[in-house]
């Protein structure tokens, strides 16, 4: 069997371009004994992933150059010699960015049978969903009648962390990048409010928003929108930090808040997280999640790319506002 992989062979400088990457087509082996074949249907791409495409030391090790982009994927079994794996199952794996593979069985995690939309293993089912689910409650801790703030509200983690704050009872606000996402977040996902922060003065709309202040902000912007959320903090406001997407291609350091005192006066608590740290959540996250998409009370959109060939395309797309929930690169349209 024929497959394509998408390499690393550079470490951009900035947003990265086209010759970071090379698509090499590769033979894969047949499956022996324990392992099975895989066909891939959906490839995540995600925002952690330009951190690790910089050879420096942080919570998971830098890509290799000349080697796949490594990174969430679901895929159809298409030959096995593992007895608990059959033709047809389908399977998520941490393969990334390529056609298919052929891997030990015990590196897969099987769908359940179920699965109507295997590509929500990739965002609200996955990894983001969990980000979001684990950030709101353990992390922000969230309490009836608070006011959350999430900034790039309109991602497969901020859109995911806003409802789930809206169902414990808080008065949910988001930033995000165009209108027609702020009309999303308002019309559809059950927000009390939303500003696009292109075209606002982002300090103002906060405040506009959140007249009695922020009780809690899950931060995945950084730099300007957590300057503005600490200003409105109230006292022993948490800030669940999550990323900061508006600073990852950066070529020179950009300055931080300029009101980090703040943080004193109002005793504010900023905890960074890393999903993994959660990972035993994630049965009570799955219990909560497919009942809550079951029940109509978490809604969730996906923006498809299809063929690996649009895979960077897929990928810098998360850093000009491209997509609207989570972006996902289809390879079976």
């Amino acid at each position: 069997m024929q497959s394509r992989e998408v390499h690393l062979v550079s470490r951009p400088e900035g947003l990265p371009s086209d010759d970071c990457f090379e698509i090499v087509e590769v033979e894969l082996p047949a499956p022996s004994a324990g392992e099975v074949t895989v066909r891939n249907r959906y490839l995540s791409v995600d925002p952690y992933m330009r951190g690790r495409m910089r050879d420096i030391e942080s919570y998971s090790p830098p890509y290799e150059l000349g080697m796949v982009m490594h990174g969430a994927a679901v895929g159809e079994v298409v030959a096995s010699e593992h007895a608990d794996f059959a033709t047809g199952d389908l399977v998520s794996s941490n393969f990334g960015w390529r056609e298919g593979y052929t891997a030990s069985a015990a590196t897969l995690s099987k769908l359940p049978d179920d699965a109507d939309r295997p590509s929500y293993y990739l965002g609200v089912l996955g990894m983001p969903g969990l980000t979001a689910y684990a950030g709101t409650l353990d992390v922000g801790r969230v309490a009836e009648g608070e006011t959350f703030f999430v900034s790039g509200a309109a991602g497969a983690v901020g859109s995911t962390a806003g409802q789930v704050a809206r169902m414990h009872g808080c008065r949910v606000i988001g930033s995000a990048g165009s209108d027609e996402k702020v009309a999303w977040l308002l019309d559809e996902l059950g927000f009390d409010a939303a500003f696009n922060y292109r075209t606002s003065d982002l300090d103002a709309a906060l405040a506009e928003a959140a007249p009695d202040g922020v009780d809690v902000y899950f931060d995945n912007v950084g730099y300007d929108h957590l300057q503005a959320a600490l200003e409105r903090m109230n006292p022993y406001g948490r800030v669940a930090a999550c990323g900061s997407i508006s600073g990852y291609n950066a070529t020179d350091p950009r300055p931080g808040p300029s009101n980090l005192s703040t943080i004193v006066g109002k005793r504010v608590t900023i905890q960074g997280f890393i999903v993994s740290d959660y990972a035993d959540r994630r049965p009570q996250f799955l219990s909560d999640m497919r009942r809550w998409l079951g029940e109509g009370e978490v809604r969730t959109r996906e923006t498809f790319l299809d063929g690996i060939d649009h895979a960077v395309e897929a990928f810098r797309g998360l850093f000009d506002g491209s997509n609207a929930g989570k972006m996902v690169v289809r390879l079976d349209a």
